[in-house]
């Protein structure tokens, strides 16, 4: 499933338009009437479920089908369709002429007058009056928004800049107090499509019909949450228009995984195979304060099924780590009395590296004199591919290591926003305001793999691509948790996988491990980061 720009969505409309041949009125018609099809799902699903269970706050995602334009009971709904001035409302008003057609009570209520409405906005305006819908003009005629059943916002598109103003913003401001089920049009009003930063105000939807592809800032936080539950739905832009333009954003699925990653999902195992035919990691980290974090991220590496893995810890923090995960193996690298690590460490881990296929360094690591000199070390002695996170990447934030000797086998970074605003020379704030762009271009700039943590996890290459993971829990907000992750990407790169792949795979698994050992407890928020690992 391609992720587009405001600007990229522009284009292929343009591209479908002029290029193809097709009519822009014809996918303004395609996109009311899936967007009418998906308020009648939710009328229906209403009346299974509590309320509730389809507010604001619910969040997700998929890819509708068509849904017969039918409803046993139209006739105890009645809708108002909150209509802009450009296409989004004339999106709004063909949904509205598709709800009347299937019995809902509809009334349209303009921002603008709607003589102000121009080009296919104008048509759909004409035929809404020609087939009588009742409408009314906001601010100078009579609402009462309390008898009404559920609210369609299509007053703001994509083309918005900036925060909503005038009756837009009243309007707005209406709709989110009135307590009704909203269900926006492509994106809510008041939401940046391609940071998800959301404006004063901004429409809390139910539900958000996004149309053709899925928008930047529907995938990123604040605007995931005020998009509640995002259904996809084509409308006749072709996918191919996409991959022409060189659309390179992916949100992250299954099908994702198989189609464009080549990832084997069902992690098959051969009747042949052996523990050397799954790999070896070398997990570099852990002190005699923070041991947990290399336990962590080594027993992930086994659970995420690489052959072997290797411990190398500190020569003080050995005897309380023998026996703990009897499958792993122990290295100890000397270091300090104290149990942490120094710069003359470097040589043992390269020693041990060179037997490994790949090489994780950072959790529990600590920082120690000469730690960069020990890190540059690792970087251009190791001939494996290379995982760094936690104390490893607070490293690389304080020295331009774009002059260290370039590596032939790939790296990958795992940072938390605070440990990417350390890397970028940035705030938390700023590197929150716009992952997705962010990740892309440190990626590219630094010719690593970046895995950048948090509410849908980005995944940027090199090359230019980023994948926006989805799944996950509240309840993963725990220590250890990023630990887990280090550790699993680890051992599916010693399995085979590329960079991306591993890095791709690793993200999707550790959300999937993180929702199901958060339902197999009574209070989620009792989850541990081990938790995940069981429930790999």
């Amino acid at each position: 499933m391609y992720v587009v720009t405001a600007e990229q969505m522009r284009q292929l409309d343009r591209e479908t338009i002029e290029g193809l041949g097709i009519p822009a009125i014809a996918l303004m018609e395609n996109a009311g009437r899936a967007i009418a099809e998906e308020i009648i799902a939710l009328c229906k699903r209403q009346e299974k479920v509590e309320p509730a269970a389809w507010n604001g706050s619910r969040e997700g995602f998929h890819v509708s089908g068509d849904a017969a334009l039918t409803l046993g009971t139209a006739a105890a709904e009645r809708w108002l369709v909150l209509v802009g001035k450009g296409n989004n409302g004339g999106d709004g008003l063909v949904a509205a002429r598709h709800l009347s057609e299937a019995g809902i009570a509809v009334t349209l209520v303009y921002a603008v007058p709607p003589e102000s409405l121009t080009g296919e906005a104008a048509l759909q305006r004409d035929a809404a009056a020609a087939m009588g819908l009742s409408a009314v003009v906001y601010g100078r005629d009579r609402l009462d928004i309390a008898a009404y059943s559920g609210i369609l916002d299509a007053l703001l598109g994509t083309g918005a800049a900036g925060a909503p103003r005038g009756t837009y913003a009243e309007l707005i401001a209406a709709a989110n107090s009135s307590g009704k089920p909203i269900v926006s049009a492509d994106i809510p009003s008041g939401l940046d499509a391609d940071t998800g930063q959301t404006h004063e105000p901004c429409i809390h939807a139910s539900v958000t019909v996004c149309l053709a592809f899925l928008k930047r800032g529907l995938l990123q936080y604040p605007g995931a949450g005020a998009a509640g539950h995002i259904v996809v739905r084509s409308i006749g832009i072709p996918s191919a228009l996409v991959r022409k333009q060189g659309s390179a954003v992916y949100w992250l699925t299954p099908a994702v995984l198989r189609d464009v990653l080549n990832v084997d999902t069902s992690r098959q195992r051969s009747p042949e195979g052996h523990k050397g035919t799954y790999g070896h990691v070398l997990l570099a980290g852990g002190t005699l304060r923070m041991s947990g974090a290399g336990l962590l991220a080594s027993r992930a590496a086994l659970r995420a099924g690489c052959g072997l893995v290797t411990w190398a810890l500190p020569r003080r923090l050995l005897p309380y780590a023998i026996g703990s995960v009897p499958e792993l193996m122990l290295a100890e690298v000397g270091g300090e009395e104290d149990g942490s690590w120094n710069k003359d460490t470097a040589v043992e881990v390269l020693k041990l590296s060179a037997e490994r296929d790949v090489t994780a360094a950072g959790p529990g690591l600590g920082r120690f004199a000469g730690d960069t000199e020990w890190l540059r070390s690792i970087w251009e002695g190791t001939d494996c591919p290379l995982v760094l996170d936690a104390d490893a990447l607070n490293i690389l934030a304080e020295t331009d290591y774009r002059i260290w000797t370039s590596r032939r086998h790939p790296v990958i970074l795992t940072p938390h926003p605070g440990e990417m605003a350390r890397l970028a020379g940035i705030s938390t704030v700023e590197v929150q305001r716009n992952r997705i762009q962010l990740a892309l271009d440190y990626a590219r700039e630094y010719s690593v793999t970046l895995v950048l943590k948090g509410a849908h996890t980005v995944i940027a290459t090199p090359e230019g691509q980023a994948f926006i993971n989805t799944t996950g829990s509240p309840a993963m907000g725990t220590g250890g948790a990023g630990d887990v992750l280090t550790g699993m990407i680890s051992g599916l790169l010693a399995q085979g996988l590329n960079a991306t792949q591993a890095a791709a795979f690793g993200v999707y698994l550790h959300g999937l491990a993180g929702e199901r050992a958060s339902h197999q407890r009574q209070d989620p928020s009792a989850l541990m980061a081990g938790d995940i690992i069981e429930a790999l």
